[in-house]
């Protein structure tokens, strides 16, 4: 699954929420109709309109309407209309189906879940751990590095520190500055 925002607080009383985008395309995979899959919070399940019943993230939820307001993308899903509803929202991973997303045509760009799990060597060949993830920083986008003693290490994913991307032979080959990895 590719990961393409994470739901914020409510907006407003009518069940929209504040949504931290993390995809460069979000005006379509925030389309009014597109199906979002989930990955709940940890937010606890909030009373339902029914009598006695619990409201709990569904598997997917269907883009009502998105806008954006002050510089934050605000979403609306089928099915959510108030504010208590929307709380339990909060936290919860959206993402789509990664097969349905088509590779980029640049052979310099690539997705987010082409790099997360490939191995992280130096120039010389020593393995330094794999990408856990992408994080995307205002200045630049960030290797999540996964070292093999548990610790992770961020490494600014920019030409000069990351020459080579091999999708084929499962590797990200960097040349460090000295003591990044010390940070």
């Amino acid at each position: 699954m590719l990961i393409v925002g994470r739901v914020g607080k409510p907006h407003g009383i009518r069940g929209e929420v504040t949504v931290e985008v993390r995809t460069d395309e979000p005006e379509a995979r925030f389309a009014p109709g597109t199906v979002l899959r989930t990955v709940p919070g940890a937010t606890p399940a909030a009373p339902a309109p029914g009598p006695g019943e619990q409201f709990q993230v569904p598997a997917e939820l269907v883009i009502e309407f998105a806008r954006f307001h002050q510089g934050r993308m605000l979403v609306a899903f089928e099915g959510v209309h108030d504010r208590d509803v929307a709380e339990v929202l909060r936290g919860t991973l959206l993402g789509v189906d990664s097969a349905d997303v088509a590779p980029p045509e640049d052979p310099e760009e690539w997705n987010d879940h082409q790099l997360v799990g490939l191995a992280v060597v130096t120039r010389d060949g020593e393995r330094l751990g794999e990408v856990a993830r992408i994080d995307h920083a205002p200045a630049s986008d960030l290797l999540v590095l996964r070292r093999s003693e548990g610790r992770t290490a961020l490494i600014p994913f920019v030409k000069a520190i990351v020459p080579e991307v091999d999708l084929a032979g499962g590797r990200v080959v960097v040349d460090l500055p000295g003591g990044l990895l010390d940070l």
